[in-house]
Formats: structure tokens, C-alpha cells, sequence
């Protein structure tokens, strides 16, 4: 196959990490191929893909640019720094070190230590294994999205470096994880009390074209309304 953009993305319309990447290169102008891998149909188990990434995660980054042998990228940050990299404008990380390491801690907060709670693999086990009903599997849902979201709250709401964004009034890799997992949240119905500074700036970011564009609602593969 013949990629019409250097970059192809294994991608699923609903996963709040391929979220961010769309996000990203929405931002960065640049567009591109993607390929629908059905997490509900399990085809993030079959050879082939765990060829491309062992794990079985998505988001995957073809760079053809990088060679034939290039190795694919995983890991939505270890993704979203690349882009950074490669198309430096917007710049999604502060100029300062300090600034840096505080939009990195923001993004792992909720791309590290809530996110990887509320996917399909620990659906599967917890309801296979661990003898989770969906009213469990719901219940852990939500205490782990508040647990994070809560817990960005307070950082956000106390720390003096939060403005019209996560950090100051420019836009980074921290808003994008906030949105996206926000907007996975809103997929599965679900609520979180107490985060208005969460919700201020989620209503920001959606306000941009690039946020709205990424919209699960809006891709291949998503339910009718």
C-alpha cells in the first residue's frame, strides 16, 4: 500500500489517546492517513496488529518519512512530543524547563495515572476474571475519573501557573490530555462533581477547530446520534 500522507495512524474512534493525536495534528495542519482498528471487535488482538505494537494499544504512528524500517510510535505522549518536535509551530510545551516539567506532570496525571484505569483491557479482565457486572465495571468508571479529574482540579484551581489554559494562556500537551479525557468521559455517560476550573478550560479547548474536528462523534466507526 501506497500511503497518501507521510504518516498513517492505527486508529479507533472512541480512545481517548488516538483523541489527543488527532488533536495534535489537527493543530499542527498536517494530516493523516488513518486505519480503523475495532477495539470492540478485538482486531487490536489479531497477529497482525501485534506485529505493528506488541501491546496492543492504540494509537500506532507510521512516520514514512523516517524509512521502511522505521520503528512505529506508541504511547499518545511519547506521539504528541514527536509532533512537537517535528512541526515546532504551534509549540505544545512552554519555552522554560520549569514550564515543561509542569505540563509533562499535568499530561501523565491524566494520561498515565487515570487513563490506562478506564480501558478496554482492564474492562475485560476485571468482567472476565475479577467477576465485575457492568453496574461494577460502571462504578470503577467513575471512581477513577473523579479520582483524576479531582485531582487536576485541585492542582488547577491552587496552582498560580494555571491561566486561560492549564499553564498560562497557550495551549499544550496538558489541555489536550485534560479534553480528551473529558470527552471519553462524556461517551460513557458519566459525570464528575466539583471541577469547574476542569470544565473552564474544556470549554475553551472545544471552542478551537482542532478539538472539535478530533471529536469521537466525529470519526469513522462512531454510533449514529
Amino acid at each position: 500500500m501506497t500511503p497518501t500522507s507521510r504518516f498513517e495512524l492505527f486508529s479507533f474512534w472512541r480512545t481517548s489517546a488516538t483523541y489527543r493525536v488527532r488533536v495534535a495534528f489537527n493543530l499542527k495542519g498536517v494530516q493523516p492517513q488513518e486505519h480503523n482498528v475495532n477495539l470492540d471487535g478485538g482486531e487490536q488482538r489479531t497477529v497482525e496488529f501485534l506485529r505493528i505494537n506488541p501491546m496492543g494499544g492504540l494509537p500506532v504512528l507510521l512516520d514514512h518519512e523516517a524509512g521502511q524500517t522505521a520503528t512505529p510510535l506508541t504511547q499518545s505522549l511519547a506521539i504528541l512530543e514527536f509532533l512537537d518536535e517535528t512541526y515546532p509551530t504551534p509549540a505544545l510545551l512552554p519555552t522554560d524547563a520549569h514550564g515543561r516539567a509542569r505540563v509533562r506532570s499535568l499530561a501523565a496525571l491524566l494520561a498515565a495515572d487515570t487513563h490506562p484505569l478506564v480501558t478496554p483491557r482492564v474492562k475485560k479482565y476485571l468482567t472476565s476474571t475479577a467477576g465485575f457486572d457492568d453496574a461494577a465495571w460502571r462504578a470503577w468508571q467513575i471512581h477513577w475519573f473523579s479520582t483524576g479529574l479531582q485531582a487536576l482540579e485541585q492542582r488547577l484551581a491552587h496552582e498560580a501557573e494555571t491561566g486561560l489554559f492549564c499553564h498560562g494562556n497557550t495551549l499544550t500537551i496538558a489541555d489536550i490530555c485534560l479534553a480528551s479525557l473529558v470527552v471519553v468521559m462524556r461517551v460513557f455517560k458519566i459525570e464528575v462533581a466539583d471541577i469547574p476550573t476542569v470544565m473552564r478550560i474544556m470549554a475553551r479547548c472545544e471552542a478551537l477547530e482542532a478539538f472539535a474536528l478530533a471529536a469521537p462523534s466525529r470519526q469513522v466507526g462512531a454510533p449514529l446520534a
